[in-house]
């Protein structure tokens, strides 16, 4: 078996993936990103940042991360089971990784101020730690909703020094964190950098963001090839919200046999059930009415709230070089509690979704008896411990 002919290494000039991604932003905001864009791609070929980044998320943040197989769980299921420990990144997830990246290119560009968005909060604690390392203010947008079910993230924001946000609109998530912190930097693109959590948002960001996620694949390509007697697994999974994890695992794998599946959760599945729309200044798959107004998500993992998908994985859907499933709230804490007893592991209620993807694909035969396969783990479950303590 060979892997579908598909390149996107990386996107057009313009930034797009095919019929997705492209820039849709205020007039305003079209230098700004025009300025990250050329930013970026200077940094990107210096080996002087490179370097500077490669040390920072080596005796800082904690890579490489291990590629920990899965003993007990593999047994009982009858697979080969490796997870990437993107949980055991400092501050909990792999968010860091774009986080530092991005940072680093801020204060390259003479930025002092960062701003973001968060729904789960890791993507939050990422960039008041990079602002509290390198010495930037920080501010975060974040639903209050989000606020009430991650309070424990808001701390953490707070005890690193950033000034949390609280959004009010909408349904008071992730979408509407974002649209808050996009019409901020309207107002301050001056001295802030916007710094985007995942593969989303106007062009150079989700190509960007991917870029800094790749070191996920490139290692887990690299680990697998150790690992196992075919070098390649056979089947890659992760989970999708925006998609940063799963774009930067599948970065690693796409000119290989391997089978890329992105896990969504049901109740915010954009690639599943979405359309063709513009949110947030890309195109992609849009959870969206026949009138175009943006429908509300939901799933039990607030990192995965989002009604829209990157714009590589909607080109990758098309392709047919990645499937797109998903699996709903109970199967996820399901999946949650398996792990944690069969393998002493906690993960994040959005790493769970591909947990849980895997247990029942080998149960329906979608996993065949004997198959190996490597499951990104992108976040640890300690953010998680109330909603499950109120579900228990």
């Amino acid at each position: 078996m060979t892997a579908p002919a598909v390149d996107a290494r990386r996107p057009t000039d313009d930034g797009r993936f095919g019929a997705y991604g492209g820039r849709f932003v205020p007039e305003s905001l079209v230098p700004a990103c025009d300025e990250v864009d050329r930013a970026f791609r200077a940094a990107w070929a210096d080996p002087a940042f490179r370097s500077r980044l490669d040390e920072i998320l080596t005796g800082y943040a904690g890579r490489p991360t291990p590629l920990t197989p899965a003993h007990r769980l593999s047994a009982e299921l009858g697979i080969t089971l490796l997870l990437k420990r993107e949980d055991l990144m400092h501050t909990g997830s792999h968010k860091i990784n774009n986080v530092l990246g991005q940072a680093l290119l801020a204060q390259r560009m003479g930025r002092t101020r960062l701003i973001a968005e968060t729904g789960a909060g890791q993507h939050g604690v990422a960039t008041a730690t990079a602002g509290a390392l390198l010495g930037m203010a920080t501010t975060v947008f974040m639903g209050q909703r989000d606020i009430e079910r991650q309070a424990l993230n808001v701390f953490r924001m707070r005890t690193l020094g950033a000034e949390v946000v609280p959004v009010h609109t909408g349904s008071r998530t992730l979408k509407d964190a974002c649209t808050e912190a996009l019409r901020h930097w309207v107002t301050a693109v001056a001295d802030t950098y916007y710094c985007f959590g995942s593969v989303l948002g106007p062009h150079p960001y989700p190509w960007m963001v991917r870029e800094f996620q790749r070191v996920i694949g490139d290692e887990a390509r690299g680990q697998a090839a150790a690992a196992l007697p075919a070098g390649t697994p056979d089947v890659v999974v992760a989970c999708v919200g925006g998609g940063s994890n799963a774009a930067g695992t599948f970065a690693g794998f796409l000119d290989t046999p391997a089978r890329l599946i992105g896990v969504e959760a049901e109740g915010g599945a954009a690639l599943s059930h979405g359309t063709d729309g513009v949110l947030h200044g890309f195109r992609s798959k849009v959870l969206q009415n026949h009138e175009g107004q943006i429908a509300e998500p939901h799933s039990i993992a607030p990192g995965l709230d989002y009604p829209g998908v990157g714009p590589e994985h909607a080109y990758l859907a098309d392709h047919g070089r990645a499937r797109y499933v998903t699996v709903n709230d109970t199967e996820v804490v399901a999946a949650v509690h398996r792990l944690a007893r069969a393998e002493g592991i906690i993960c994040a209620l959005e790493s769970a979704h591909a947990v849980a993807w895997v247990l029942r694909a080998v149960t329906t035969g979608e996993v065949a008896p004997g198959a190996t396969v490597l499951l990104t783990l992108s976040g640890r479950g300690d953010k998680d411990m109330a909603t499950l303590m109120e579900l228990t």
